[in-house]
């Protein structure tokens, strides 16, 4: 089992993915990334904090919020980032990017993508 952090594009989150369900529902079922993994414990969603993108100070803000609560081994790069990057909007440009910043300086495993549909 991993449990695993969803980050999701802030100027996409709540306004095309009501409440973000399609990455709950693709967690529960074990569909789209998810299903590479027995079981994926959900321990958090956060936001990329909007353009120009502030991944970092929100995944540190994020870890020292659930200090002593809880333990993530995995970020999930929702597939809000990924079509946003995809679409040219992201200010990242590439998710891969993304991913690379996130296992250096946290040392997590980083998975591309979240939802099928």
């Amino acid at each position: 089992m991993v449990k695993a952090v969803i980050l999701s594009c802030e100027n996409c989150r709540d306004r095309y993915c009501i409440g973000c369900q399609r990455c709950l529902t693709a967690a529960r079922k074990g569909e789209g990334e998810f299903g590479k993994f027995d079981k994926v414990d959900i321990v958090g969603f956060v936001s990329c904090g909007g353009c120009p993108g502030y991944i970092i100070p929100k995944l540190k803000l994020f870890n020292k919020w659930i200090e002593g609560m809880e333990e993530y081994d995995t970020v999930f790069i929702g597939k809000c980032i990924v079509v946003a990057n995809e679409k040219g909007n992201c200010p990242y440009g590439d998710v891969n990017r993304i991913k690379e910043m996130i296992e250096s300086v946290f040392g997590k495993q980083v998975v591309i993508g979240t939802h099928p549909w």
